[in-house]
């Protein structure tokens, strides 16, 4: 287990940011963190590398227990703040090289090298970084993330105020580098977290409200929706006879029903069409898209 978060509580005050959390990430995956703004995202990051201290519960990375004092546990963790705090008047190639002698990283220049080539910063690479643009910026704080070669990757909104572009470079990089690491990544962008997570943890005021995959999370939503479209008219009063639909509303030449029973609805509008000899023509369900549904989570 690359992360382990155990009955995670952070107090700042007698405001709890963070409230009896747990949840693991393994080795080898990419997890999306969400959560609206102010539910613990970022706090929990800065706990999970060390930047702060836990008021309870406990933090283990690659085994070993974490703490703001533990240096152990930096050497395995790369961190990508939200803010990305950079040396602005020093040249990109000037700062990795200062991060790396940070981390005792063996054959500096060798090492600095490869990441500018990593995150394709050769053309920037003898300017100075208050000379670069957010998204060649991001790249200098992925590389000096990564720069000692880390087991476990944690990205605070690593795409914030990226154009186009520059999101699809930057969330390419992020896969490719997940391949080989942990990565655990907080956003607001849901297209990314679809992309490129195999994993997504929701927080929301400071708890978890889902724990699952982007397609699972789609499907086990308490209400279900089916559109159905038959040969020939049928009334929206004979379909309330479905016992199961707790909504229809006709859509074209069609209907959505709605349903809160677990089974699946689709079997109940077949035998409804079964016992009143009605022929299907169109029968599918509607998944919810994954903003959808955490709105739905994170609005309770």
């Amino acid at each position: 287990m690359s992360i382990e978060v155990k009955n995670l509580f952070k107090y700042y005050g007698d405001q709890a940011a963070v409230k009896d959390i747990s949840f693991n990430v393994n080795k080898g995956e990419i997890v999306g963190f969400l959560g609206p703004n102010g539910a613990g995202k970022s706090t929990t990051m800065k706990v999970i590398t060390g930047y702060i201290p836990a008021s309870g519960g406990s933090v283990k990375v690659c085994g070993m227990p974490v703490s703001v004092d533990s240096l152990n546990t930096r050497q395995v963790i790369g961190y990508l703040p939200e803010n990305n705090p950079l040396y602005l008047d020093m040249y990109v190639k000037e700062y990795l090289a200062f991060v790396a002698k940070i981390y005792k990283v063996k054959n500096v220049k060798e090492r600095v090298a490869e990441m500018i080539h990593l995150v394709g910063l050769e053309v920037e690479q003898k300017k100075k970084i208050g000379a670069l643009s957010k998204g060649y910026r991001q790249r200098v704080g992925l590389a000096q993330a990564i720069i000692h070669d880390p087991e476990v990757l944690i990205l605070d909104e690593p795409t914030s105020g990226l154009d186009p572009n520059q999101l699809a470079e930057i969330r390419g990089l992020i896969k490719t580098i997940g391949k080989e690491k942990t990565v655990m990544l907080s956003t607001h962008i849901m297209q990314e977290v679809e992309a490129i997570c195999d994993r997504i943890v929701i927080i929301n005021k400071g708890e978890i409200v889902a724990d699952d995959t982007a397609a699972d999370l789609q499907l086990d939503e308490l209400l279900q929706t089916v559109y159905v479209e038959f040969e020939g008219e049928v009334s929206k009063s004979h379909l309330k006879k479905i016992a199961a639909v707790s909504k229809l509303e006709q859509v074209g030449n069609g209907w959505l029903l709605e349903s809160k029973e677990k089974e699946d609805l689709r079997k109940e509008i077949s035998r409804f069409a079964q016992n009143n000899n009605l022929l299907i023509l169109t029968l599918r369900k509607e998944e919810k898209s994954l903003e959808e549904v955490f709105k739905s989570l994170t609005n309770k």
